[in-house]
């Protein structure tokens, strides 16, 4: 597929004059809409501005790549824009925006977009092209423009191809420098760090291969013989990568912008021999402790557990709907002890659903040790996940008894995930002493060994005192009147408005999925905590809603129609439904729905209603405890919301309301 074959003369605007990043949009949906690539063009720009609230796609040099995959697109194209003025895009570079590109792709289909976006990213590595079409005097020349750039590109991509294919006669046939670029969140940077470092080591004279891993999968992936042969690679990336493969050879690790804006200096550090020699496989070495380059404390700390949360999340809410359909097909159990698996249908649901369930402590902490160690973390941290979980002691040593035990819970579990992963890369300084010829049986035997070993010792420590710490909490949780309670609930439901998904969003959810572990000893006042956490995640997109629908003099007519869509989302429980308003207005859009949030979350506490669903939103209602009230709560605190951020907001003038 050609580029030009998903952008028409229709879809390209060349000369245009944009008031603000707002204006570029809607000029760029207008162009999707002309060529017939978007059936719903409210739809389409509430996913790129959803987009935009998550990263800018600005990408620095005045060039900008907005992009959506939602149902609202009847097929995959592209729109494009010069603007010779420049707009603002908050690009990381500060550039006004002068080139923009607008991708639209289907929900369902195989991830053209991203491979749009490699092949489009690519192309704009190179300024020569760049400055061509920003110079094009119709959209016939931008086309023309792209065609012989793509053209150019694919034989050089096919000759370099076929001189890869080639037998090797020589060390010169082979690359002397090797990388792989990565980014989690800014799909276009993967591609343009690595075109760059391929674009620089042409220039000096030199060859060097790149493999990408982006989110469309790893692309020209380096061989084991080309590992072999060269001098050395350069890691250019902002998510782990798994180095197992590059044991004994020089590495260097950096960031993903270092790729795009330094790869000279990159180059030349492997080829100075300046790069530090990667030991064991799988594992973290001094290579491994550069990756972090300019990157805080605090920020490690967040990725690794990040790496836990997000490996766990799976189980919980896999484990947790089961779980809650269990509860929803034993009508036969209700009032008895036996509830949720009175019958064989819930006890299958019940069943699985606890057992993935159970699982939730020992991924986090397996998790977390493998962000900080790589691979030889993963068993140390899910036996000290575990042992989190059972609360292991030594007085258990010496009687064997279980009952006696108490479980560390989430907390030991977080504990024992980033001592498992320091306990693993401490191990593997130690062992870097030992002779070489013990290199091949340590990743496999040396470390599982030893980290998993002290990683049973310190818990069998420390459990104690989790358990202590568990108990306390506990029993100051029991003990709370409702009052307390309901001070709980307003907090837990407040954060899930903070900041729609991130942090404050999923310290909050991971509390609350925490406190449904039977393991924790809250029972129902885990499910207590959990409904208000659920219920503070749906006032969001229902203020969103409500506001747009009543109060219309405060919004544009596309907002309005995006609003609607609110509803869904929710009454699904999905928060960043709300991010596009947020983003716009952030002052009266974030206040407003915490304050929402946690009314209901409070409320929600107060009646004593309790989720044992850790997700579902308004469709797993049926098996909350006091559910019209806990429906009540939800719609209180969203109207509250509503009201406050729409007498918050002043009315817009009539030509922009379109009233």
């Amino acid at each position: 597929m050609k580029i030009t074959d998903l952008l028409s003369a229709q879809s390209v605007k060349v000369g245009a004059a944009a008031a603000s990043q707002a204006d570029a949009i809607d000029q760029l949906v207008a162009l999707h809409v002309a060529a017939g690539n978007v059936s719903d063009a409210e739809g389409y720009k509430a996913g790129v501005l959803a987009r935009e609230a998550e990263f800018s796609t600005a990408v620095g040099d005045g060039i900008a790549i907005p992009h959506a995959k939602v149902a609202a697109v009847a097929k995959a194209g592209l729109a494009a824009m010069t603007v010779p003025g420049g707009v603002d895009w908050n690009a990381p570079d500060d550039a006004p925006c002068d080139l923009i590109f607008a991708i639209a792709a289907p929900e369902g289909e195989n991830n053209v977009h991203l491979e749009m976006l490699a092949k489009l990213s690519a192309l704009l590595m190179h300024e020569d092209f760049a400055n061509e079409l920003r110079a094009a005097k119709t959209p016939e020349d931008f086309l023309a423009a792209i065609d012989a750039a793509e053209a150019g590109r694919d034989a050089a991509e096919a000759a370099k191809a076929e001189a890869a294919a080639a037998p090797k006669t020589s060390e010169s046939d082979w690359p002397e420098v090797l990388a792989i670029t990565a980014c989690p969140t800014g799909i276009a940077h993967t591609y343009m760090a690595a075109e760059n470092l391929e674009k620089k080591a042409a220039e000096m004279g030199i060859k060097l291969k790149a493999e990408t891993q982006g989110s469309a999968g790893a692309k020209n992936i380096l061989t084991a013989d080309e590992i072999a042969h060269c001098k050395g690679i350069v890691i250019a990336a902002d998510k782990n990568v798994d180095l197992a493969r590059f044991d004994g050879k020089p590495v260097y690790s950096t960031n993903v912008s270092a790729g795009i804006n330094e790869p000279e200096r990159l180059i030349n550090i492997v080829l100075n021999g300046e790069a530090p020699v990667h030991h064991n496989a799988g594992g973290a070495s001094a290579a491994s402790a550069t990756a972090a380059e300019n990157e805080s404390a605090w920020h490690k700390v967040y990725k690794h557990l990040m790496n836990g949360v997000s490996h766990m999340l799976p189980f919980v809410i896999g484990g947790g709907i089961l779980t809650a359909i269990a509860f929803l097909v034993d009508q036969p159990g209700l009032g008895t002890s036996a509830y949720g698996s009175s019958i064989p249908a819930a006890a299958l649901f019940k069943t699985i659903g606890s057992e993935a369930f159970g699982m939730m402590l020992p991924i986090l902490a397996g998790y977390i040790a493998a962000s900080i160690a790589d691979r030889p973390g993963i068993a140390p941290g899910f036996v000290g996940g575990l042992f989190a979980k059972a609360g292991y002691d030594f007085a258990y040593l010496g009687t064997l008894d279980s009952t006696s035990l108490i479980s560390g819970g989430f907390i030991a579990a977080l504990f024992a995930g980033f001592a498992a992963g320091y306990l693993t890369l401490g191990i593997e300084k130690l062992c870097d002493k030992l002779p070489d010829s013990l290199e091949g049986i340590k990743p496999m035997l040396i470390y599982p060994v030893l980290a998993t070993l002290a990683i049973g010792v310190v818990m069998l420590a420390l459990n104690p005192l989790f358990a202590a710490i568990n108990t306390g909490l506990n029993g100051f949780l029991s003990g709370l009147g409702t009052s307390n309670i309901v001070i709980l609930g307003l907090v837990v439901g407040g954060m899930m408005s903070v900041d729609f998904g991130g942090p404050f969003n999923k310290a909050a959810y991971v509390f609350g999925t925490a406190a449904l572990d039977p393991s924790s000893g809250l029972g129902t006042t885990g499910q207590v905590i959990m409904a208000s956490v659920m219920v503070g995640g749906m006032v969001p997109p229902l203020v969103i809603a409500l506001s747009t629908t009543f109060f219309k003099d405060r919004w544009t007519k596309s907002d309005r129609n995006a609003g609607l869509v609110n509803y869904i989302m929710g009454l699904s429980f999905i928060s960043e439904g709300a991010i596009p308003f947020a983003a716009a207005d952030p002052g009266h859009v974030i206040p407003s729905c915490i304050i929402g949030s946690a009314i209901a979350g409070g409320m929600s506490a107060a009646f004593g209603c309790a989720s044992p669903a850790p997700h579902g939103g308004a469709w797993v209602t049926a098996v909350i405890t006091n559910p019209i009230m806990w429906l009540v709560a939800c719609l209180v605190g969203s109207v509250v919301g509503c009201l406050i951020l729409s007498f918050w907001k002043k009315p817009l003038p009539k030509e922009e309301s379109g009233l």
